[in-house]
């Protein structure tokens, strides 16, 4: 097993941990063995690795080490932000946005993983290893874990500021992203303290999937926010306080720079500035006085309670819109897939946030300039086809399975055409995930821009049924939930980018046809057909080729 420089430089400290009375051997074996499976973990970031199975399963490959080199490209874009000037309380807030919303989407992909471990307390607590080591090694675990995402990303940044704006303007830079790290990891543990505290096993893994949910629409939603914090005014971005703009916590870590190096004491800096030192230690302090509440919550992953259903409206439902029998049995088995698989949520459920929240994001910027009446009547209902960009990433993933290994019943079904499994399932990510999304959708568009657009949104639908068809025709088709996570999605992400504007060419077409007297009704009733013919003859895989890829 490889021997860490952090633990080397660990060795020095040895004494200490002695001291405090902590096993130092037994809690440096732990931290080795702990960051060798952060090696071969495969991080959301680089899950499109262009190897295959057989090269993944040979070669002893670095995987969060690529993961950081993507958070340093990533990190680059802060750079102009940092020299662009010194109008700091406007840059700072821009660039600990941008550093909040990449920390924030890294813990909603991949730390829950190691926030909620509790293998330690299953293997580890068996033996003879007392709790303070216990948690020593998993509190410098987690440590380790989010100082080196937070040295790729922002260590351009720090560069660029020590050479522009001086020596203290990086340390003041550094300390407060040390703050806002220690932020954002209290604030996620104590948010899932507080799940743990009333739910439990399965309950509770569901709901952990929805809160991401919440914190992707949340940090998009943030985002957003900080860019009218102000005003535009003879080419200088002035700032306009405004009452909710002490909510908003980027811009708590862009007041000291204008504090303490422009002597800028206005009220709200003061006030900002305090926050920015204060929430992060008065939260860690809480966080660390409910530690052992919390290890001894997160035994709630353990419990298992009996789930019961409500089949009956699906039953109904399945016969409505699968013709035959086999076609019903996938649809039911993937939904039952995308609805238990946590890893399968981990990935595709955030994207649902941000289906859910962008459409409305560009009517709320189009409400800066205009009037809620130009807006109702204006066909900005258009930016609901934003809600299908979701599309090809759930396609793509819809292959992939931690109990990939179960791939072997294809093989031992009496299967003739693989046209009923991939209908299936792709109905069910439709029935599950997207028309739900689209139904609010859809529902608030016309409280917006009144019933006029019902056939629109018809129309709408209908192309993302047909895109759906094309999304998964263009990508590497495998099998449903045969395939491990860590497995390639080969020109995956190539073929994306093209997917996006045959998308907008479908909602091109479709506002060509508004512009005719009874063009929409003709093209409803073209895309009706196009998506009878795609939906039955795109559908059949020879299933030798796809069953020779899980082998």
């Amino acid at each position: 097993m490889k021997d860490f420089k952090i633990l080397k430089f660990l060795d020095r400290f040895a004494t200490f941990f002695q001291r405090l009375g902590i096993d130092y051997i037994v809690m440096r074996k732990i931290l080795q063995i702990k960051l060798t499976m952060d090696r071969r973990k495969v991080s959301t970031i680089v899950s499109n690795s262009s190897k295959n199975k057989e090269e993944t399963a040979s070669k002893d490959e670095n995987y969060f080490k690529k993961s950081l080199l993507f958070y340093g490209l990533v990190g680059i874009v802060m750079v102009p932000l940092i020299i662009m000037g010194e109008n700091f309380i406007f840059q700072m807030s821009f660039v600990f946005g941008i550093f909040m919303f990449m920390m924030m989407t890294t813990l909603i992909t991949d730390f829950s993983s190691v926030l909620l471990d509790i293998r330690d307390k299953n293997i580890i607590s068996s033996k003879p290893v007392d709790s303070k080591t216990l948690s020593t090694a998993k509190i410098l675990h987690i440590s380790m874990y989010i100082l080196s995402i937070t040295t790729a990303l922002a260590g351009a940044a720090l560069i660029a500021a020590l050479i522009k704006h001086g020596i203290l303007f990086c340390i003041i830079f550094a300390l407060e992203i040390l703050l806002m790290d220690v932020l954002i990891v209290v604030l996620t543990a104590l948010l899932y303290l507080l799940i743990l505290k009333f739910f439990d096993g399965e309950k509770l893994k569901d709901i952990i999937n929805y809160v991401q949910i919440a914190l992707s629409i949340a940090i998009t939603v943030g985002y957003q926010l900080i860019a009218r914090l102000f005003n535009f005014m003879d080419f200088n971005m002035v700032f306009t306080l405004k009452w909710w703009q002490y909510f908003i916590i980027p811009t708590w870590f862009g007041a000291p720079f204008e504090w303490i190096l422009h002597g800028d004491d206005r009220i709200e800096f003061v006030v900002f500035t305090l926050l920015a030192v204060l929430v992060p230690m008065i939260s860690l302090v809480v966080y660390i006085k409910l530690i052992p509440v919390f290890e001894k919550n997160l035994q709630k992953l353990n419990n298992y309670a009996a789930k019961t259903e409500k089949i009956k409206a699906f039953d109904k439902l399945s016969k409505i819109i699968c013709r035959n029998k086999q076609e019903r049995t996938f649809l039911k088995f993937a939904s039952y897939m995308m609805k238990n698989e946590r890893a399968f949520k981990l990935k595709v459920y955030p994207s649902l946030g941000f289906a859910l929240i962008f459409p409305f994001i560009f009517i709320f910027n189009e409400l800066q300039r205009s009037t809620f009446h130009a807006i109702a009547s204006s066909k900005l209902y258009f930016n609901i086809y934003f809600c299908a960009l979701l599309l090809p990433t759930a396609v793509m993933m819809m292959k992939y399975s931690e109990t990939y290994k179960g791939a072997w019943i294809y093989k031992s079904a009496p299967i003739k055409d693989t046209a009923p499994i991939f209908k299936g399932t792709l109905k069910a990510f439709i029935v599950r995930l997207l028309f739900p999304i689209y139904l609010i959708e859809g529902i608030i568009f016309m409280g917006i821009f009144s019933i006029r657009i019902l056939p629109d949104l018809i129309i709408v639908f209908l192309n993302i049924l047909l895109f759906a068809v094309i999304c998964f025709k263009s990508l590497r088709k495998s099998l449903p939930f045969s395939e491990p996570y860590n497995a390639t999605q080969q020109s995956g992400g190539l073929t994306v980018l093209p997917l996006m504007f045959f998308l907008g060419a479908l909602a091109g077409v479709h506002y060509l046809c508004t512009l005719f007297r009874y063009g929409i009704y003709i093209w409803i009733a073209i895309l009706i057909l196009c998506n009878g013919v795609v939906w039955k003859k795109f559908m059949n895989i020879s299933l030798e080729t796809l069953v020779g890829t899980q082998e």
